[in-house]
């Protein structure tokens, strides 16, 4: 008798075919879901969990420090207008201080008018907000004294005693302040609150005087303006951890900026004409890419798309692409100047800047890089703050918020 056979492969569909029918009546008979737990009763029917959502990666930040709100963008929490209720109400001010002048100019933002003047100490060099962003210091460097400023009502109080006090920083904990004692070859951790002294950490370099931190806070870099050189410190050890001379002959670096991804630092070198591009994790020889005469000050924008770099030797501003590394504006003051530091309008549309060798002060619109203003301040105008800005805490300088 002939056997009524299949060709294998339609044999082995029907074997599947089968195996998928048994098991579909095996669901049907005892459910689909978690079973309660008396003893294995069906629950009733449950819908199919989504796929899970890939998670962001958590930074590690250093212990106290308030967590990253987004690990692709240090910068996160400075968008326009978003003031944190401590300075929701604070007026709109920009704070100037003239080294030469011993004062601090106040100036309107809305009518770019200066509306008073501060008598502070000898050489005043830049405005720095608190950590907690409730105080303005002011750095008298040469008067070894720190002005406080209440941001709310404008008015200065009793200096206090610190000596050397070029710039001022906050650890992103805001356990300790940092003064930059440049002259005195110091880094001093101090009480964020009293100023009274906590650690001095002595260094072989000359000049210290900007810095920034890496985005967990760990670690913060270091420019020796007179010596051309760069320090990584330790922030919880309070130790200076990595040395290097940069790789050019005269060598003045300045304002140091981490990029919003976090894995690159620049910083601005007025006599090399241009920002050193360093790898701050693994402290390697940096490389240099030029803006312009007498680099200075960086600035992030609101979205930490771009970043405004201040050429002070040649009255321009040179405008930064982070994605596509590389400078894809210049902006030319009119008639010249001299842009030095300064800080974004919290609602990110002007760019403010000292005009250091000019007794002046610059407003630039970020939108087309025009001109919006040019008042007249006391002399040697240096690290003017803009404030309130946006952010949860301030890292010190002119404004580095996070």
């Amino acid at each position: 008798m002939r056997r009524n056979t299949l060709p294998a492969p339609a044999l082995a569909r029907g074997f599947r075919a089968a195996a998928a029918l048994l098991a579909l009546a095996a669901v049907a008979a005892c459910g689909i879901g978690s079973e309660d737990g008396d003893g294995g009763h069906p629950t009733e029917t449950a819908a199919v969990p989504a796929p899970a959502k890939k998670r962001q990666p958590v930074v590690q930040g250093l212990p106290g420090m308030p967590p990253v709100l987004d690990p692709k963008d240090v910068y996160a929490a400075d968008r326009p207008n978003r003031l944190s209720p401590v300075v929701k109400d604070f007026p709109s001010r920009v704070y100037v201080p003239n080294t030469e002048s011993d004062t601090v100019s106040v100036i309107d933002p809305a009518t770019y008018e200066i509306i008073e003047t501060i008598r502070v100490g000898r050489q005043p060099q830049h405005v720095v907000p608190s950590w907690d962003m409730k105080t303005l210091w002011v750095n008298n460097n040469r008067g070894h004294t720190l002005t406080p400023i209440d941001p709310r009502t404008g008015k200065a109080g009793k200096p206090v005693e610190v000596h050397d006090p070029y710039n001022l920083y906050f650890t992103p904990n805001g356990r300790y302040a940092v003064v930059m004692a440049s002259l005195d070859r110091e880094l001093v951790f101090r009480d964020p609150h009293t100023m009274e002294a906590i650690r001095t950490e002595p260094v072989t370099c000359y000049g210290v005087n900007h810095a920034d931190f890496s985005m967990d806070g760990k670690y913060f870099i270091v420019s020796c303006e007179f010596s051309g050189e760069l320090l990584k410190v330790d922030t919880e050890k309070m130790k200076v951890i990595g040395q290097q001379k940069l790789p050019f002959e005269g060598a003045m670096p300045q304002d140091v900026k981490i990029s919003p991804d976090g894995r690159t630092f620049y910083v601005a070198d007025m006599m090399a004409d241009g920002m050193w591009v360093l790898d701050g994790d693994r402290f390697t020889t940096p490389t240099l890419l030029p803006t312009g005469k007498g680099t200075h000050g960086l600035y992030v924008s609101r979205d930490s798309r771009e970043m405004y770099v201040s050429n002070r030797g040649e009255g321009t501003i040179s405008v930064f692409d982070f994605a596509r590394r590389e400078v894809t504006k210049k902006w030319r003051l009119p008639g010249g100047g001299s842009p030095d530091m300064g800080g974004v309008s919290a609602d990110g549309k002007v760019l403010w800047l000292s005009g250091r060798y000019n007794a002046e002060v610059y407003a630039i619109d970020t939108g087309n890089g025009a001109q919006l203003a040019r008042i007249k301040v006391g002399s040697g105008p240096h690290g003017l703050a803009v404030y309130p800005q946006p952010g949860r805490y301030s890292l010190g300088h002119t404004g580095i918020f996070r």
